[in-house]
């Protein structure tokens, strides 16, 4: 039941996810160029978006996500993470994958 297993780690790490979005949407995230799509972790799991894949990178404080939505043709992907030397200490960078 290795899948069983790993589809169960996905809740642990949406969970994450949500908590480091919340606390960025809130911690004044940088300014996107005008123009460029705002895409949030937060509001991809409120909106029916589920984990599709992740993987830690090698510095171990960040992520990245992937998102899918079944009625949606493209993919969204997502870099979070912490980071005590950066203010806001948490971030994120999503873009769509088209």
């Amino acid at each position: 039941m290795k899948f069983a297993h790993s589809i169960r780690g996905l809740g642990i790490v949406a969970a994450l996810a949500a908590a480091l979005a919340a606390t960025a949407a809130h911690a004044g995230a940088p300014k996107p160029d005008p123009g460029e799509e705002i895409i949030a972790i937060e509001d991809l799991l409120k909106s029916g978006w589920k984990v599709a894949g992740f993987t830690s990178t090698g510095d171990n404080r960040s992520a990245m996500i992937l998102f899918h939505h079944p009625t949606e043709t493209t993919l969204v992907q997502c870099l979070t993470g912490y980071d005590v030397t950066r203010t806001p200490r948490t971030y994120r960078n999503c873009y769509r994958l088209r």
